[in-house]
């Protein structure tokens, strides 16, 4: 390993004084930090002197052999998608600066004991999946991306119930009338889809979940299909029914139309997620979501 990524949330202030810290920790041990620029303004912006390799985000991943995510897991969502956009395959660790989070799940006083154990080759990492998402109307693509979460067709704003088709490896699940849908990998199951209803999936298990946001009717329940599964949403629209919509990890929104096709697949890289040593999977569910101790 020769140099490190850190990547803050914008406009976090409480981050700042750590950004030199994390700089002369890595340094000491001649490794070379590079920030986005973001991140090093908002380094400066705490007083910090040193000059610091910066990079643009979307290079940052093809310059570096790790990422340090300091924020929370929508921070980290998007460094995940800035590194399957690069086709690089380097680990995240992720700092969280609120309450412990799904994926940022290292607090700030584990900081540099989870650096160590990184940066030496000891860290437990995980490997994810991802979800390749492509729209596709008349014969031409008109997004391709690859997420960590969710992909999400919903309602604009102001539009009533919509209806979509949705089929599994070319065979018609279901159409569904319902406020929207979410397609989760494992990762993502602990996210929208668990506000929806859906289950939770251990983010080891090889399968995609399919839940459809407040259905009008009942018995649509959410589904886990294959991991190899190829899903396929198509909005069916009306005439009293004009803004459908698609999200990609709840960072970006696209506009669907009634000869839109929404597929979604696993993708072929995975993503590397270094973990805290001090704690497990189950413990993480447990503190977030209020569980009872044994």
């Amino acid at each position: 390993m020769r140099a490190v990524g850190v990547v803050a949330k914008a406009r976090l202030d409480r981050a700042a004084s750590h950004l030199a810290q994390i700089a002369s920790w890595l340094e000491q041990r001649k490794l070379t930090p590079v920030f986005d620029p973001e991140t090093a303004a908002l380094a400066t912006s705490a007083g910090t002197i040193a000059q610091f390799a910066v990079v643009d985000k979307d290079e940052l991943p093809r310059h570096v052999d790790m990422i340090v995510v300091l924020g929370g897991d929508g921070t980290l969502l998007d460094t995940a998608g800035r590194i399957a956009k690069a086709g690089s395959d380097i680990p995240i660790l992720g700092v969280n600066f609120g309450s412990l989070g799904f994926l940022t799940e290292v607090t700030l006083p584990e900081i540099f004991t989870s650096l160590e154990s990184a940066v030496t080759g000891t860290a437990q990492t995980e490997e994810r999946m991802m979800l390749h998402v492509t729209v596709h109307a008349g014969g031409r693509c008109l997004a391709d991306r690859i997420v960590l979460n969710d992909v999400v067709v919903t309602q604009g704003a102001l539009s009533r119930i919509i209806e979509l088709s949705v089929l599994v490896d070319g065979e018609s699940m279901m159409r569904v009338k319902a406020d929207g849908l979410i397609i989760a990998s494992p990762t993502g199951t602990t996210a929208y889809n668990l506000s929806a209803g859906g289950p939770i999936v251990h983010p080891q298990v090889d399968g995609l979940t399919i839940t459809p946001i407040a259905p009008h009717t009942l018995t649509n329940r959410p589904v886990v299909v294959p991991g190899s599964s190829e899903i396929r949403i198509q909005p069916l629209i009306h005439q009293d029914q004009s803004e459908v919509f698609a999200t990609f990890d709840g960072q970006a929104l696209m506009p669907l139309k009634g000869d839109h096709i929404v597929a979604v697949r696993r993708a072929e890289k995975r993503l590397r997620l270094i973990r805290a040593s001090s704690r497990g999977y189950f413990q993480v569910l447990r503190e977030k979501l209020k569980w009872g101790e044994i």
